[in-house]
């Protein structure tokens, strides 16, 4: 018997620590995982799956009135956001129950609680003192707001799935994913929307022609966009709203501030520093291609060791780590080519490489892209366009880039990812016959170089 009480402790139940957990345990580990707050992570409680069930929500109030061009009698049908809150609320208490059996039938024990490790083979859980012969830190990320006067009056994700009371009006603070999602599903739901940005356009990281036909299209969602606007205080009003104050124009008045900012790893408390584990500076944990740290009995994976923070990443990064452990085999991760989607309105999907990044690593690129009004929009009149974009190494043939903003854009790129990852030429491509009539097959009918 190991002189351990066990082979693997994991802190932190999200989607990576579950993952490493049953698998490590289906193979014949002594496994532990510790968690103290909610099972699934992030994901499953205040990220991807709920944002998802919002922009569900979010997205009926357009269809019932494009309903109306397809002969259906429109109604009244306000929005009852407590139907919404509790709804979400009842799906995600059955989720966390279904990662809790799953982790109970594969024979895991979950302690609960805040973890901290107090040795490189030791793990402090309240009273109680666990040793293992590795230690697995997958604690994820936190959100961050900035050192802002009256910052105790904003919210974050963590928060904004279950208000009390919903927001007539809204204001979003940042550029990145979660601000861009939150600020396209209050808009949807009814509320008087503001996106606020610092710099001047948001979504960093994607190609800028993708990132300027976002800004068009969410903009005729209601949605209002401030660019190069920085919020500067957040004061209370004896009415209970808030007055956002930034350097530049006027102040806006709202119900609640949201924060989207960013997230830092979730290792406060956690005993790393103690134990010497080197962090970047950033916060995020140093791993080694094995998952690794310096302390040579402890691992990290996941949005605590830094991007991509995604959670398919997180999946795959846990399954290489078992079975590196198992077999002693190297950790064989690829990143390249990581799909990605952003669940605006419309959707944001994208793989491989942006035409600024394929140019600036020396790449002939060829552009082809196509922009139309989806086809449900030629009855209903909606003012909307999609754009679908492909980077074309022109040395080779090979697609090195797709990109679209649209309905089902994350749908359609999902497939797209495993063509590029086959190695798919610009002439498989238009050797592909479309399925009609869809958007998807726009991407197989591209003939023409833009420009």
């Amino acid at each position: 018997m190991s002189e351990y009480d066990f082979d693997l402790f994991v802190i932190g139940a999200g989607s990576g620590g579950v993952r490493a957990s049953r698998m490590a345990a289906n193979a014949g580990l002594r496994v532990a995982v510790a968690e103290d707050r909610y099972m699934g992570g992030t994901c499953v409680n205040v990220g991807c799956v709920p944002k998802k069930l919002f922009v569900y929500a979010s997205a009926f109030s357009e269809d019932f009135e494009d309903s109306v061009a397809y002969g259906w009698k429109r109604q009244e049908t306000p929005f009852d956001w407590p139907t919404l809150r509790d709804n979400n609320a009842a799906e995600i208490a059955r989720l966390n129950g279904i990662y809790r059996n799953l982790l109970a039938n594969a024979g895991v024990q979950v302690i609960e609680g805040r973890a901290r490790l107090s040795g490189p083979h030791t793990v402090v859980v309240g009273d109680a003192e666990y040793s293992a012969d590795r230690i697995l830190v997958a604690t994820g990320g936190w959100p961050f707001i900035p050192d802002v006067p009256g910052r105790e009056h904003a919210i974050t994700s963590n928060e904004i799935f279950s208000l009390e009371n919903f927001p007539q009006r809204i204001l979003v603070v940042g550029g990145g994913y979660i601000a861009v999602e939150f600020a396209g599903i209050f808009a949807g739901l009814g509320a008087e929307t503001h996106l606020s940005y610092r710099r001047d356009l948001f979504l960093r990281g994607f190609d800028r022609e993708i990132r300027e036909f976002a800004r068009n299209e969410i903009g005729k969602k209601g949605v209002r966009l401030h660019f190069n606007h920085d919020v500067t205080a957040i004061e209370k009003q004896a009415d209970g709203s808030l007055m956002a104050h930034s350097a530049d124009g006027a102040p806006l008045n709202v119900d609640v501030v949201l924060y989207a900012t960013g997230r830092r790893p979730n290792i406060s408390g956690l005993g790393l520093e103690e134990l010497g584990v080197v962090l970047h500076r950033d916060g995020t944990i140093s791993v080694d291609d094995d998952f690794r740290t310096n302390v040579r009995s402890i691992y990290a994976l996941g949005d605590v060791t830094g991007e991509p923070q995604l959670t398919p990443v997180a999946l795959a990064e846990a399954m290489a780590l078992v079975k590196h452990l198992r077999t002693g085999e190297p950790a064989e991760i690829d990143y390249n080519n990581i799909p990605t989607a952003v669940f605006c309105q419309p959707n944001i999907g994208t793989v491989g490489l942006s035409e600024e990044e394929a140019r600036d690593s020396g790449i002939p690129v060829t552009i082809f892209k196509s922009e139309f009004r989806p086809m449900r929009h030629s009855v209903s009149g909606r003012d909307e366009r999609s754009l679908m974009k492909l980077v074309v190494d022109s040395s080779s043939d090979r697609v090195v880039g797709v990109h679209m903003v649209g309905p089902d854009a994350g749908e359609i790129i999902q497939g797209m990812a495993v063509a590029l990852k086959a190695g798919a030429t610009k002439a498989t491509f238009d050797q592909t016959i479309g399925i009609h009539p869809t958007a998807a097959e726009e991407f197989v009918t591209m003939r023409t170089p833009a420009g």
